[in-house]
Formats: structure tokens, sequence, C-alpha cells
């Protein structure tokens, strides 16, 4: 995986970020999801670096990359925290203007990034998520039960830390496997190694932990203090036509009432994890967007 892609390790002012970058041309930084790391855009990543310079790090509290020490209120691991990470690793590698693309928790902080920091970002593009608050907002039993681990992690304590730890290989695979669709075969064996070999740290249990608390408390006060703010740069959104996103919601409505410019996008054939799923349709739809003039 990652062939002619080089390792680094980047100091920003409240940790340090590991990431993989190669290829030649615009700069275009990926965010994955939970409970993933880096390696969910190993078949994206490469067909995309003939065209772009890609960047691809683990946020903070995943993979390789620190695990800061929370407070009470979850502040290292608020999207905002997250997002200005991700600013001051492509300011290192000389880049003061990208495009972006996240999925799921990365999706969460490419929305805070373009608001803080519009000034950064050409283009952006969002992986099967709704925002934060938009869900939030729309707790019913169907979400409540299909999003449980929105209200599982968040408990303090370390109960969730604790009952994960108990097995994080069965953990792992049955949210995988369950969030794709009944089934574990559309990951590669060396992608689930490394997801594997992540969870059993139980620092980054405890991070990913902190990462949904703050989504329920911080994130939601930023939220509201930005009500009135929009995303300024053309948006891309993608889901998966088998995922719960397109049951619940009209993913464009919802995303155009966040934007200024034009939103555009569509369901991919597969569920939740459209890198792994899907990569083929997932790297032209991100490729064509990226390429459009205008960008």
């Amino acid at each position: 995986m990652f062939r002619h892609f080089r390792e680094q390790r980047i100091a920003v002012s409240e940790t340090e970020i590991f990431l993989r970058s190669g290829g030649d041309g615009p700069p275009l930084l990926l965010l994955h999801g939970y409970p993933q790391t880096h390696v969910m855009w190993h078949r994206v990543a490469p067909v995309l670096a003939r065209r772009f310079t890609v960047v691809c790090p683990d946020l903070r509290g995943y993979g390789a990359s620190g695990k800061p020490v929370t407070d009470p209120a979850h502040t290292p691991y608020s999207k905002r925290a997250m997002a200005r990470d991700m600013v001051e690793v492509m300011e290192a590698l000389g880049f003061s203007r990208f495009m972006l693309a996240g999925h799921d928790r990365g999706g969460r902080v490419a929305h805070r990034l373009c608001l803080d920091h519009p000034e950064r970002v050409r283009r952006a593009a969002v992986l099967d998520i709704v925002p934060t608050r938009t869900l939030f907002e729309a707790v019913d039993r169907e979400i409540a039960t299909g999003y449980y681990h929105w209200f599982f992690l968040v408990q303090p304590d370390q109960l969730p830390e604790r009952l994960i730890g108990g097995d994080p290989r069965f953990y792992l695979r049955w949210t995988l496997a369950r969030w794709s669709g009944g089934s574990a075969d559309s990951f590669a064996p060396e992608a689930l190694a490394a997801y594997e070999a992540a969870f059993s740290d139980p620092a980054t249990i405890h991070a990913t932990c902190e990462d949904y608390r703050a989504a329920a408390g911080i994130d939601l006060d930023h939220d509201a203090a930005d009500a009135d703010r929009r995303i300024a740069c053309p948006l891309l959104v993608l889901w998966g036509a088998e995922g719960f996103m397109d049951r619940r919601f009209d993913m464009l409505a919802v995303w155009r009432e966040k934007a200024l410019g034009p939103v555009t996008g569509r369901a991919l054939p597969c569920g939740h994890f459209l890198p792994e799923e899907a990569p083929e349709e997932t790297a032209r739809e991100l490729a064509r967007f990226f390429l459009a003039e205008g960008g």
C-alpha cells in the first residue's frame, strides 16, 4: 500500500501528526474517519497522486499521530483543534492553499476547516456525513439505533474504553462489517491489520472516544456560535446508496443550507466506507471535481 509515498512526522502546535504524501500537482488533503486511519485511502490516494500532490495524515488521536492529554471540555479533540492541525501540516509542507476531502470524522474536520480557515481551501468534499448539529437535531429511534455509537462513545468514566478494550479486534471488525453492509470483505487484509494495530493501543481507544465526546459538547458550541457562517468554496457531497445517510437525509439539500458556493454530488453504489467499498468511483468523482476549472 502507498507505494512511492513518503512518510513524515510533522510537529504542530499541540501534538505531532503522522502522514504519507505522494504525487505531483495541486495539493490535496485527504482526511479519514472512524474507526480507521489514513490507510483507508490506500485504494484512492495512488490514483489521485497521478494528478495531485496527495497528503494523507492520521488525525490527532488516531493511528500513529499524537494523542494529547484531554481536558474536562474535551477541547483537544474538538474539530477546531483537529482542523488547526491540518492547516499547520499543510503550511509545513509548503501549501498555504489546498483542496480537501474528508470521510466520516474527517468530513467533520473538513467542515470546520472550511469555516475557520476559508482562505486556505480551494475546493472541498465531504463523504457520507451530514453536519453534526443536523444529525443531533434529527435524532429519533432510527438514528439512535443506527448511530448508537455516538451515544455509547460519549459515556464518561472510561466505560466505552474498558468495554472496547476488552476485545478491540471484535469491536473493530463488527463495526466495519455493520457499516459496510454486513461484511468486512471490502477491506484489504493489510488495511484491516493496520486498523487492528491502531486499536490495540488503549491510548487510541481513549482518544477516539474523546473525539466523539467533543462532538457532543464543544463542537456543538462552536457550531451554534457559527450558525450563520457558510462554506465559501465549491463543495462536493458523496454518500453510499446502501448506507444510512441515503435513507434519512436529502444530502444535497442539507449541505446547500451550509454553503454559499455551488454544491454538487451523488450517491455511490456502496455502504458507508466509500473509499474502500467503491474506490474507483470515489477516485473518479474526486478527480473530476478537483480538476474542474475555477478550483
